[in-house]
């Protein structure tokens, strides 16, 4: 009973459920701007909630945190600009939706998975947040490495043409990633001599470059183009439509959580990872991948809403944060004298469970808000494009130069913006890119901090990965999925499946 009133706390309390309806609403569009990421919106909360109670300024940051998580989707869908890293594999289906006339019905099949997504990982967090915790705390530095290795292999789903042009993309992006000051032993890497290389490349920076200036200036093509007539009819999509993704959606909202609850990782990593995962699982999509397939938004959607529940779980049952967002708010807890952590579930339960109402309450009202204005933001897609082109550039300038408050990373951004029309116009593809600069740091670390514990000895280091469960598995994984992308296996299933030699 007490567990319940607790959860209830945030519905019983009409200025707690303003206050996560304010930072839902706000939430998703500071989420659909690019540039203008929750971690930033979260961290500068804390210097206005300092002097609040505790129960209100939670209550408006996990508003902010679920609502923004989602709101990255709607510029993705409509723009082709991801508002946050996580909506980076919605793009590439539910721009081509946008393309055809359907965005209505792409956001708002985005909005219910996201709703189903997020629902599931509450669920998690409320009943299996110690157990899914002590399996996070079994990774070690080279299973943290051997997933980085997995999640670059992702070239595959996101490369539709040429697989090699997909690999070169992603070591494209690792090589970015890895620019700057070496994090362990701050040697300089790939700087050339210039001191403004030396704090590295901001990861939004290339995004907004890769994904919007290069969109804007391929639009420039078709500048007298007519614009496509949206069709939204029919918004809340169907039963039947729900319960055809349903089982999909169980599997990568499963991967979303685990993917959370990893510390370091993040809804981005899960959203790529479910979207491959999606790619491999659906044998005959009604619209191939790329080009509008449903199970493309259902995918990344389910997982990122996921992965927000699975990212509080090590939060408070161990006191580490799932990602940037939840290290913020381990910060808003200490500064209100709560010691987030095993303690915090012995000591003060009724946090933890007020927290899973503060998520579940803004879960609800992301659907409600999500569902809203959809006619509205639709309308952005039918303008002309001698008006839509400018408004791209306007947001990319924008999104790029309120990261860091600084005009390099407008330059970088540009940039990137111009290098990615030519990767477009030459058949590569972007996502990779994108990838590979977020796996970099990843990779890069565990692999030093993995080789470092086993004192350089690679043997040793190998031995780890044959004698550790988890970490075979991982590595079994990786060779699997590396062999599934190359001819000989599609030769071999030829041979086993269809009669044929090799």
């Amino acid at each position: 009973m007490e567990i319940l009133i607790a959860i209830l706390t945030v519905f019983t309390q009409p200025q707690l459920l303003i206050l996560v309806g304010i930072g839902t609403f706000a939430g998703i569009y500071i989420g659909a701007i690019p540039g203008l990421s929750v971690t930033m919106a979260v961290s500068i909360l804390i210097s206005f909630t300092f002097s609040w109670e505790v129960l209100p300024a939670i209550s408006l940051m996990v508003g902010i945190y679920m609502g923004g998580v989602y709101g990255g989707s709607r510029t993705a869908i409509l723009l082709n600009i991801p508002g946050a890293p996580s909506a980076i594999a919605t793009a590439m289906d539910g721009y081509p939706m946008a393309q055809k006339g359907e965005a209505g019905q792409a956001i708002g099949v985005t909005t219910v998975m996201s709703f189903f997504g997020g629902l599931i990982g509450i669920l998690v967090l409320a009943l299996a947040a110690p157990f899914v915790s002590e399996f996070a705390l079994t990774f070690q530095p080279r299973d943290y490495m051997l997933l980085a290795v997995l999640g670059i292999l992702l070239v595959g789903s996101l490369s539709t043409g040429s697989l090699v042009k997909g690999i070169f993309a992603g070591a494209l992006g690792i090589a970015i990633g890895s620019v700057g000051r070496d994090p362990l032993t701050f040697t300089e890497r790939f700087t050339f001599d210039f001191k403004l290389m030396e704090g590295g490349i901001s990861f939004i920076a290339v995004m907004i470059g890769m994904f919007g200036v290069s969109e804007a200036l391929q639009q420039l093509q078709n500048v007298n183009m007519k614009s496509v007539r949206q069709k939204i009819d029919r918004i809340v999509p169907s039963f039947g439509t729900i319960k055809k993704y349903l089982p999909l959606s169980l599997q990568t909202s499963s991967i979303g959580v685990i993917i959370g609850a990893l510390p370091g990782t993040g809804g981005d990593i899960a959203a790529l990872m479910a979207y491959d995962h999606a790619k491999r699982v659906t044998k005959n999509p009604k619209v191939p991948f790329g080009q509008g397939a449903m199970e493309g938004l259902v995918a990344p959607e389910t997982a990122n809403n996921a992965a927000v529940g699975g990212a509080f779980i090590p939060m408070m049952t161990l006191g580490i944060p799932g990602d940037a967002v939840t290290a913020i708010m381990i910060g808003a807890l200490f500064i209100h004298g709560l010691n987030p952590g095993p303690m915090l579930m012995i000591d003060q339960p009724d946090m933890f469970w007020f927290i899973v109402g503060a998520l579940l309450t803004a879960n609800f009202f992301m659907l409600i808000f999500g569902l809203t204005g959809i006619k509205t933001f639709t309308k952005i897609v039918e303008m002309p494009r001698s008006i839509i082109i400018p408004l791209i550039l306007l947001l990319s300038i924008v999104g790029a130069y309120a990261v860091n408050t600084s005009i390099t990373d407008v330059y970088w951004m540009l940039g990137f913006g111009v290098f990615g029309y030519f990767m477009r116009h030459y058949g590569y593809p972007l996502g990779p890119v994108i990838l590979g600069v977020i796996l970099s740091r990843l990779l890069d670390d565990n692999w030093r901090r993995a080789i470092i514990s086993e004192r350089e000895d690679l043997g040793r280091f190998f031995e780890g990965i044959f004698t550790s469960p988890l970490s075979l598995v991982l590595f079994v994984s990786v060779i699997l999925i590396f062999v599934s992308q190359t001819p000989i296996w599609t030769a071999l299933k030829r041979r086993l499946f269809g009669g044929e030699t090799l």
